[in-house]
Order: C-alpha cells, then structure tokens, then sequence
C-alpha cells in the first residue's frame, strides 16, 4: 500500500504526463512562456509565469499546493544578439577586452545552443567556454599529418557559409578534451532553459515588478491554472482514484489584537496602539535615548557639495534629538569629502584626527555618518568592515538621492536605526513592562535568533555565514547582541553553537556562541536566564530534526559548560518564510478581516488548523500589513517544547514581538530575533578577505565569539580550511550596530 503511495506522489509530482507535456519542470515548480506575458529582465534574460506543485500530509489528508510564481529564463535569442545585449553595444564595432571575454564566458557557461547553419538539422550543444583566439586566427587539424584548416575555410567550403563576425571567439561545445568550435553566429540559445545564476539589481527589480500581483488576482490566476491543468482528467490520478477539488481550502483563521507600544513619558504621546501594522514617530520620544556627543561625516559622493552635506548632517541631527536622543548639533570635525577608492585612507586618516582631538579629554568618538554614490558597488561592504572589524566605530550610511530629497519619514527612520546602534531602545512592549507576557515575564528569558546563509550559486570560494543573536534586556525583551562564524559551505547546522578546544596555556577551554551570549545576558540583567526560546530560520522540512538533535544537543552542553546541574527549559522553533502557502480572505471586500489598501489578509491573522501538521504543533502567523502584492505568512513549526506554550501563547508571543523591530515603525513578516539573525549573517559576507568573498550577499549584522581564530577555522571546504572571520572590537559588539 505505501508503496502505491508513493509511486501515485511520484507520478503526480513529476511525471505527469499532461503537466510534463505543457510546460518546463524546474524542482517543483512548472513553467511555459505561454502562461502570462513574457517580460524583459535586461542582459538576454526575460521571465516565465508559472506554478509550483506539492502534496502535503495536513489534517485534511492529503492536500495538493500550489502557488505562482516567476523565474528569469535565458531568451531564446541567436547568440550574436545575446552578448550584445549583455555588453549593451554592438559587438561588431570594437574588439572584446579581457573584462567582455570574462563576462560572456561566465554568462554563457553551461548554456544550450542549437547550431543554425544547417538547414533543419538543429543539433544542439552545451558550451563550456570561449577560444582565446578570434575566429579569424582559429585552425584545427584535418589529418593525421599535421595539416590545418580555418574555422572560416572549413565553414566556407562545407556549408558555403561566409562568417562575418571573425574578430569575436569561437564557442567551445562538447567536451573539454575534444573541443568543437562554433562561430557565435551560427549559433541560438535552445528556449526553455532556466537561468540560475546570480540576478543583478536591474533584473531583480523587474522580476519582481512581474510577481508582485493583487492577492484577488493571484487568487484568480491559481483557480484558473488548476483549471487549465485539469487533473481530473490525468491518467494516473484516475488510476489511483484520486480526485481533486477545483475550489481553494477553505480554513477558519483569527486576527490577534495589536499590542500596545510604550514611549518615553515626556513625549506627548507616551504610547501607541498600532493600526493594520503600523504607527508613525510623531508626538513621540524613543523609550531609551541613546547619546551621540561627538560624530564625524565623511562624504563620499562627488555630486553633494559640502554645503549640501553639512545641511542634510544637520536635519539628521535634529531628528534624533526630536526623537528623543541626546545629540550634538555639530560634527566633531567639518564633514570631509573624500573618493569612494579611498575609503580606506580616509576613515582611517579622519578617525585619527578626531581621536587626536577626544582622547587628551578622555572621550570617544561615537558615530560615523557616510553619504555613499546611489550606486556605490563594493564601497558599503569595504566601510563597514573598517569601522567595525578595524576601527571599532558604528557607521550610518546615508545614499546621496536622500541627500537631495529629504523627507522627514525617512530622517525618523534613520534616526531608530541611530539610537540602537549606540545603545537606545526605540519601543518597548507595555505587557513586558507591566510582566505580563505569560512564559516570559515569570522568570528571566532569553530568546534566541539563529540562521545560516548560503553562497549564491557559482560562489564556489565563500564559506557559509551562521549568526545567532540573543536578547540581552529581560524583561523588555527589545536589545539583541549578535554573534557570527564563517562555516562550511553549504552546511545547515550551525558549528559553533558550542565549541571545546585545547589552549596550551589555559587546557580544556569552552566557547560558542550560544555560551557567549547566555553570559552576555548575565552581565546585561545581573540573572542566569530561566528559560530559552529559540527561534531558528531558514531549515527546510528535510532537515527538521538533524537540525534539531545536533542544535539543542548544543545548547545543552553550552548551558552545562556554566553550571553542572545548569538546564533551563528550551523552546524550539524553526521560521520558514520560503513555502508557497497564501492566505485569502474568504470575501475580499469584508473590511473585518482585509487590509483595504494592499486587499491583503489583516496583520495578525493566524491559522493553526486543517492546512497545518495532522500531528505537530505548528501555525501560519500573517503578522506584517502587505505593502504590494500578496502577503506571505511565515511559518512556525515548533519542534520541541520544554515550556509548555499553549498555542495561544507562543502564536500571541511571536506576534507581538514582530512589533519590536527596531527599524522602522511597523510590524514585520518574522519574529525579529530571526530577522536579526539574518541581517547579521549578510553583513559577515563583507568581513571576509577579498580572496574569498565576491561580495556574494547585502544587508547588515554580526559578532564574532571569543574562541581563538585556530578554533574556528578547521573544517574544510574540499581542500581548503575555512578562514575565520575578523574579530569585532568590543564597543561594537555590545550594540546592535548590525541594523
């Protein structure tokens, strides 16, 4: 019988035979340029409307899910015209430098071509590189005596076929011991191959312009496309007995209420209750201050003038003492105005200056303020890690467009990430003052946020980034001091949680993150926590409880490591953003359960029956107001509970805190300890060394633990260890410099 089953799931999946005729498989989803418009992504790539499929076990049964979506393929265009539109010229006008043949090379790689040259014979390859010669200057040998042809005689002659592009390279198809050229204009990329490489800016914002649909209309699109695929009409479903309902899950789901947020008592709103998500800075003082005394700007944008810099410094100042921070009006030093290749020399040469003035008084220097080009390519990643590995200095960047056009929306919104990366705390929960969180006022808590990037595909060099962050502030709850570690690429389980190695001086020696930031946590409150939650992103299902044993077998043994008999209870729950589970509300119009600006479901919206586990403990929680397009709710699976939370508890806990980001003033998609997490593991990527970084991830937040680099740095990604990331300076580490 299991076996039926599964040869049924297998068929259903990726065998289908009406599905497999109509469109391109990739994983589970199925793509056809047929299914929605085609639209351009820039540099040869165009998008593909499509949908993804899976069977899941819910407490309905069996449950067939299926979401769209869009993926960028390679358009079908004769090679000629493809680099043209990578290089953006016409490639017939100039030689290709060493950067063009690199860039093609790399782009073109792995791709199928289908050769045009002869008639209706359409034989297709796959190139694996470019000649180092021009077309022109290519021979090949003809005999076993040493005799030569062209590529332009050979192709003259046997196909009477006159190339005409002869400076650009040959293609090399077929296989690296025994090469084949092909002329680039004899060639066409074969339609219907995804593209899996890296998108740059341009081709991620016009591939989101095509996802980003109405929730009626992508609701609208699903019915249709599980019309169009018409499954009860599939031979093999028919076989098996199944059938499937054309009509969308219908689930009962609740809107939990927003909490209330409180401000510091001397703004004239001392608290605020959050409507559809969101609430604004007006009339109000951030709960905690932070003090900013002496600051320095640096400008590394040609087209602000000093003028414009010290003005737009001075706006940004009187925001954060409006918003309640302690701010000095003026720089320690006039603004200076520097080239982006200079970063270096030029941190380091004003920072001096500044120093030299401060440390005669006794003083340090606080915040750094940079004004960046729009487009500023490696410079952000090269400033941050000199501030923040090197100097020991927390930074705002600020893009030169903002400069320009100033609005106080976006002042307010610097300013919060401001006042925590010097110490503040923006808002806090009225509950967690009043302890009255049930499972977290009690007794001190601490809660975990964990993830692990991955390289980009091709990035065969980078190490894997695991971050955990942990709060520091019980009960409140809002401040998270942040720890990163370079790993093996590729690995999920995060290595350093806890750690044993030997000193020569000091024997036995424990560490890891986990050990780190429970005694950050006890130099923070004055307690030991009582009790964890763990929130741990970006597991996939396959790898649910491997993660589990491994992770909580490491928070065990780094709680041991403090105390013998030290055990607090743990929680442990993975956050999952990346499914193809959407929300509709059952009447689109009904204001009681739609956001009528985005026609989204409500923040705070939660399902915890039918579509979830038939026999785990797990929910969908829609906590933040979509902006554009259709709403994702994450997902939380709790995979192991030492705590007892009721389902009510943890779905209100999680909920609430995702109004206490610290970066702007509405509630976001996942709980923040995991976007925390995140943000730290992308900023580590611009603390490695230029050999093995290609600048592969963006954003911002990390720290690295107290182990010595040897401890670190062991493991190997095929031959080569992993180098360990550079150390933070200890100022830096005890704020949230990452937002």
């Amino acid at each position: 019988m299991w076996m039926y089953a599964i040869i049924l799931l297998a068929q259903l999946l990726n065998i289908s035979s009406l599905i497999m005729f109509r469109y391109s498989p990739v994983a589970r989803s199925f793509y056809s340029p047929n299914l929605g418009r085609r639209q351009q992504l820039g540099d040869g790539l165009e998008s593909w409307r499509g949908f993804y499929q899976s069977i899941r076990p819910t407490q309905m049964g069996l449950s067939l899910n299926i979401d769209m979506s869009s993926t960028a393929f390679i358009e079908p265009l004769p090679v000629i015209d493809f680099v043209a539109q990578l290089l953006n010229r016409n490639v017939s006008v100039r030689p290709l430098s060493d950067a063009d043949r690199v860039k093609i090379k790399k782009a073109l790689r792995g791709v199928k071509v289908e050769v045009t040259h002869r008639g209706n014979m359409r034989r297709k390859y796959r190139i694996f590189g470019l000649t180092s010669q021009a077309t022109r200057e290519l021979t090949f040998p003809i005999d076993d005596h040493g005799t030569v042809k062209t590529v332009l005689k050979y192709f003259q002659e046997t196909y009477g076929f006159n190339i005409q592009h002869t400076t650009l390279p040959c293609l090399q198809v077929g296989n690296q011991q025994r090469p084949n050229f092909l002329p680039m204009e004899v060639c066409k990329i074969v339609e219907g191959q995804r593209y899996s490489k890296r998108l740059n800016e341009k081709q991620i914002t016009a591939l989101l312009k095509v996802t980003c649909q109405h929730p009626q209309q992508r609701e609208l699109d699903i019915l249709q496309t599980v019309n169009h695929n018409a499954y009860h009409e599939d031979p093999y479903a028919r076989e098996f007995g199944i059938r499937i309902d054309e009509r969308l899950a219908s689930v009962e789901a609740r809107v939990l209420p927003p909490p209330r947020l409180k401000y510091h008592d001397s703004g004239r709103e001392k608290d605020v209750l959050p409507r559809i998500g969101l609430w604004n800075m007006r009339n109000k003082k951030m709960v905690n201050g932070g003090r900013v005394k002496e600051w320095i700007c640096i400008n590394f944008a040609r087209n602000v003038q000093d003028g414009a810099a010290r003005s737009f410094c001075r706006q940004l100042a009187d925001m954060c003492e409006i918003s309640g921070m302690d701010f000095s009006k003026e720089p320690l030093l006039p603004p200076l105005c520097t080239r982006p290749e200079h970063v270096e020399r030029a941190l380091k040469a004003h920072y001096q200056d500044a120093m030299s003035a401060l440390k005669p008084l006794g003083r340090e220097l606080d915040l750094l303020i940079a004004i960046l080009p729009d487009n500023n390519g490696s410079l952000y990643g090269n400033l941050k890690r000199i501030c923040e590995t090197d100097l020991g200095l927390v930074s705002q960047c600020c893009l030169a467009k903002h400069v320009f056009k100033t609005t106080q929306q976006y002042l307010a919104n610097v300013a919060l990430k401001i006042n925590v990366k010097v110490g503040g705390r923006n808002t806090v929960l009225v509950d967690a003052l009043s302890r009255r969180i049930p499972l977290v006022s009690d007794r001190p808590t601490i809660i975990f946020g964990a993830d692990v990037t991955h390289p980009h595909p091709g990035e065969d060099s980078s190490p894997s980034i695991a971050a955990v962050v942990a709060s520091q502030d019980w009960p409140e709850v809002t401040k998270y001091a942040g720890l990163v570690s370079a790993q093996t690429r590729r690995q999920e389980l995060i290595q350093d949680l806890f750690k044993v190695w030997q000193d020569p001086q000091r024997g036995t020696v424990n560490g890891g993150m986990v050990r780190e930031l429970l005694l950050s946590f006890h130099r923070s409150t004055g307690q030991k926590p009582q009790r964890i939650i763990f929130y741990r992103d970006g597991v996939s299902e396959g790898q649910f409880y491997q993660v589990l044993l491994y992770e909580l077998d490491a928070i065990r043994k780094a709680c041991a490591s403090l105390e013998s008999n030290y055990q607090p209870p743990v929680t442990f729950v993975v956050v999952q953003k990346r499914h193809h589970t959407r929300l509709f509300a059952n009447n689109h119009n009904d204001q009681r359960s739609v956001d009528p600006k985005s026609g989204n479901i409500l923040p705070g919206t939660v399902v915890d029956s039918k579509i979830c586990h038939p026999t785990e403990f797990d929910f969908y929680l829609c906590s933040h107001a979509g902006i554009q397009g259709t709403s994702r709710p994450a997902h939380y699976h709790v995979l192991w509970d030492e705590n007892n939370f009721t389902a009510d508890g943890l779905q209100t806990l999680t909920n609430n805190l995702c109004y206490t980001y610290a970066r702007c003033t509405r509630s976001v998609s996942i709980v923040p300890p995991a976007y925390y997490a995140h943000l730290a593991a992308f900023r580590a990527r611009f603390y490695m060394e230029p050999d093995t970084s290609d600048g592969g991830s963006v954003a911002s937040g990390a720290t690295t633990s107290r182990a010595p680099a040897g401890a670190r740095c062991g493991r190997a990604a095929g031959n080569a260890a992993v180098k360990p990331l550079p150390d933070l300076k200890e100022n830096v580490k005890r704020v949230m410099f990452y937002c």
